[in-house]
């Protein structure tokens, strides 16, 4: 049997591996789309995790486009990649980043992202989230109330 680390590596680099095969495919977006679209890439609970899941989606944002603030679920530790383009994002009190295709930021169980949109008002973004969490958890996303303005710029 593997270590549950080189198990948890070899499934992640499959996972990325999925989704991005996927993400080489151009987005589709219209230019009056203000949030994002969320495409499924991965689902596959984690042998040697008794009850933990992994779930990837891609996120796609047209020029300008931008989520609602929102949470996810209650046992969600959640990694995201930006495939391309640039992503600003917030999560909870921190500052708002400003990342790049290649970088990447996490959110922890019970997180709040305050602030996730493309940085671009010409150019689409992408960008894979990948989600451990309990098996039972369906619901990825829930939306909150906003409390920032919109206009909260790095």
């Amino acid at each position: 049997m593997y270590p549950r680390r080189t198990c948890l590596k070899n499934i992640l680099l499959a996972c990325f591996v999925a989704a991005a095969m996927g993400a080489l495919a151009p987005a589709p977006a219209t230019a009056h789309e203000t949030t994002e679209k969320v495409t499924p890439a991965f689902r596959q609970a984690i042998p040697n995790l008794p009850g933990k899941s992994l779930v990837a989606v891609v996120v796609d944002y047209a020029p300008g486009a931008a989520s609602r603030p929102h949470v996810h679920a209650k046992s969600a530790f959640i990694y995201a990649y930006v495939l391309s383009g640039a992503i600003e994002s917030r999560v909870d009190d921190g500052p708002v980043q400003l990342l790049h295709a290649g970088e990447s930021f996490h959110e922890p169980p019970g997180a709040r992202h305050v602030v996730s949109r493309n940085a671009s008002q010409t150019e689409p973004a992408r960008l894979l989230a990948v989600f451990v969490l309990d098996t039972g958890d369906t619901l990825l996303t829930t939306p909150t109330p906003s409390t920032q303005p919109p206009e909260d710029k790095p």
